[in-house]
């Protein structure tokens, strides 16, 4: 691991210390629904559905039961809730059919609806497994820090899974979440708060350095 890399791992950690997954869930089956809903959706969205949510159904087999059209009406304001609905209720099957959620990253990408990053997310969470769930926030923090420089979602977690220890995987990915969510946005980053800007690859350049 590069010593440049530790060091902007450190100053993340101090900046965002106790960076954390923001969805509330009870079961791993409840995390893998809420991470369906964060699509294109806020946590902060997701968690006042989920809260009334989970009263009626927190079960596959609860979701298996209740009607499509109540579902949707249920998650109606995570938006796509068309798709996300029908993702739901054949992931619940899946579940079931399995005997339970699966507990590794491949088990995980093969249950309906689920790609990659939800699946990093669940075996990281749910599991406690070493891996780096790679949203819209990760791509953009690591490609401006560049700690990555990659075109692709897939290509920035190779990147960042070779530049990082293995241990670091779990809470570096909440660390670039929090950095992108509160300090480093898409439009107008706050980038004088920011603890990285003296190694920041986008700062830089913005500076002329």
């Amino acid at each position: 691991m590069k010593k440049e890399n530790l060091e902007i791992y450190e100053k993340l950690n101090t900046m965002h210390y106790g960076a954390h997954c923001e969805l509330n869930f009870g079961t791993p089956f409840q995390l893998l629904v809420a991470v369906v809903l964060s699509a294109q959706c806020t946590d902060k969205r997701v968690n006042a559905v989920t809260e009334e949510l989970f009263k009626v159904a927190s079960t596959p087999e609860d979701f298996i039961a209740m009607p499509i059209d109540e579902l949707e009406k249920r998650i109606f304001s995570c938006g796509f809730y068309h798709n996300k609905a029908k993702h739901i209720k054949e992931l619940s099957e899946d579940v079931v059919r399995l005997g339970g959620v699966p507990n590794t990253q491949e088990g995980l990408m093969q249950l309906a609806g689920v790609g990659r990053k939800t699946a990093n997310v669940v075996y990281a969470e749910a599991f406690k497994g070493n891996a780096i769930a790679v949203d819209t926030h990760v791509f953009r923090v690591s490609n401006r820090i560049g700690i990555a420089d990659a075109k692709t979602p897939e290509q920035v977690e190779q990147q960042l899974m070779q530049g990082f220890d293995e241990e670091l995987w779990p809470q570096l990915h909440h660390l670039l979440i929090f950095h992108g969510r509160y300090t480093c946005h898409s439009q107008h980053p706050n980038c004088e708060e920011c603890a990285v800007k003296d190694v920041c690859k986008y700062y830089k350049k913005q500076q002329n350095l």
